[in-house]
């Protein structure tokens, strides 16, 4: 699963870079086309509700805050956030490249990224982690 995009990868891994928090990534590869937008929809709240649970929150705690509800974001962006306080559980960005979509999700590290990616990959997506505390892009895919 480490045959990622070099340049997805790198992109992926700069987003991941210090900031107020230490974040990992996943990026989920899909072959859905710009006219499966319900089932890209579907996926990212699965995909979502499997980063909740593996960061510590029950899915049902959680809701999808959505860049066609917000100017600041962009119509492909979207946030897991919590119920009671709003607080950041993940972020992703839908991405059409060559036909098809792939997803970047962002996530606090202290989530179980491996136990993660297992669930996203038995969950039938193709998916490769991206460490975001590695000091290359080289050095970041998660197996």
């Amino acid at each position: 699963m480490s045959d990622i995009d070099p340049d997805l990868r790198q992109r992926t891994w700069q987003l991941l870079q210090p900031g107020e928090i230490a974040l990992d990534g996943l990026v989920v590869h899909t072959d859905f086309e710009s006219s499966a937008e319900t089932r890209m929809h579907q996926a990212t709240v699965e995909i979502g509700d499997l980063i909740a649970e593996y960061a510590g929150f029950e899915p049902t705690d959680t809701f999808v805050y959505s860049g066609t509800d917000d100017t600041d974001f962009a119509s492909n962006q979207h946030q897991g956030l919590t119920l009671d306080d709003e607080s950041f559980v993940w972020e992703c960005q839908q991405l059409l490249r060559e036909g098809t979509f792939d997803v970047v999700f962002y996530f606090e590290s202290s989530a179980d990224t491996e136990g993660l990616l297992a669930a996203v990959r038995d969950a039938g997506y193709e998916a490769t982690g991206v460490r975001g505390d590695a000091e290359s892009p080289g050095s970041s895919v998660i197996e």
